[in-house]
């Protein structure tokens, strides 16, 4: 918990235009998704806020250690938000600690 602390606080200042342009996107998807009867969006938020600690790892290791949780939040914001799609997957994690 306090590494992910530490990593949001290192990386907060230059991701802050990023996270905010996923976080907005997710969540303008996540609310449009519910008004539809989805059920599916809590669910796919879930995915990405459990990836959290092991986006932590992934960029404390530049990009060594991945996990099945983070490979699965990757897929996920990549296949909601065009964005996402054409960002690195070290872009990503940083986004992910920022939620």
């Amino acid at each position: 918990m306090i590494r992910s602390i530490l990593f949001c606080t290192l990386f907060a200042l230059p991701l802050s235009a990023v996270a905010s342009s996923f976080a907005g996107t997710s969540a303008g998807s996540a609310s449009g998704a519910s008004s539809h009867s989805s059920g599916s969006s809590s669910g796919d938020d879930k995915v990405v806020l459990d990836a959290r600690d092991d986006a932590a790892g992934f960029i404390a290791s530049e990009g060594r250690i991945r996990s099945a949780r983070l490979e699965a939040a990757l897929i996920q914001l990549r296949s909601r938000d065009s964005a996402a799609r054409s960002a690195s997957d070290l872009e990503l994690a940083r986004a992910i600690l920022a939620l």
